[in-house]
């Protein structure tokens, strides 16, 4: 086998992607889940259903969107149906197995802001909002999870609740009326993690390829808890790697006006 070299944003998609199944129907957030999910889409996963935001069913982009408003999208979907159809029938109507989402700010038991940062009437920073993000964590099957790991992004309280997670851990979900399993899986571009089943804290599982403790610690708001039996993440393939560059290669093409 060739020894193959690739960045951590890289391992990060293609560990990402793996996650996602054949037969899933998934919410897919714009940025690095849209590019994750593609990938599986192009790789292992030919079959799974893509679902965004617009209102696009079954969406096979050539490129990634660069929103949900993307011509792209609609017109590589199977169907497209209004935004309401989209929420009320699909979304809330228990349709949707995986929702995956990224973040500005996350904690431990998988709650996000994509609002502000700061306080909310004189903010630091004020961000994109939620969009349909808040439906989405509570309404889809479970909870994917993607992003960069940082002191600024992996808080130990986040600024604002935008979409909710675990709330305080454990049954905080059911305690709210919601049927639907919460974050179930966040992948960084350092290590895999899942949530302790009974305190719903976000747990390492596996490092990825050349990652410590003591990075993902470095990068992270709170005290990081490692699973017993510490995993290392597979290397990308060949093919995932090719197809994650390809994919990259005819977006930038796209959106520069190189392709046109």
């Amino acid at each position: 086998m060739m020894e193959l070299d690739f960045t951590r944003d890289e391992m990060m998609t293609i560990a990402a992607s793996r996650a996602l199944g054949n037969e899933d129907i998934c919410f897919v957030g714009i940025g690095a889940p849209s590019a994750a999910c593609n990938v599986a889409r192009l790789t292992h996963a030919p079959d799974i259903t893509l679902i965004y935001e617009s209102g696009t069913i079954g969406t096979a982009p050539d490129v990634l969107p660069l929103s949900i408003g993307d011509g792209e999208l609609c017109d590589t979907a199977v169907t497209t149906v209004s935004v309401p159809e989209m929420f009320r029938y699909w979304l809330q109507g228990g349709r949707i197995t995986i929702g995956f989402l990224g973040a500005a700010q996350l904690d431990k038991f998988g709650n996000i802001n994509t609002t502000v940062i700061g306080d909310y009437d004189a903010p630091k920073t004020r961000l994109p909002g939620g969009g349909g993000a808040p439906e989405i964590a509570s309404s889809c099957g479970e909870i994917f999870i993607t992003m960069k790991q940082s002191l600024r992004g992996m808080v130990d309280k986040i600024d604002f609740f935008t979409s909710f997670g675990h709330g305080e851990g454990g049954n905080a979900r059911e305690e709210l009326g919601m049927t639907t399993k919460g974050p179930t899986l966040l992948i960084t571009d350092l290590a895999i993690w899942h949530p302790d089943p009974v305190t719903k804290e976000f747990t390492v599982i596996a490092l990825h390829p050349g990652v410590t403790r003591d990075m993902v610690q470095e990068t992270c708001g709170w005290k990081v808890k490692f699973a017993d039996n510490l995993e290392t993440t597979p290397e990308p393939t060949e093919l995932e790697l090719a197809t994650l560059r390809d994919l990259n290669a005819r977006t930038k093409a796209a959106h520069s006006g190189a392709g046109a």
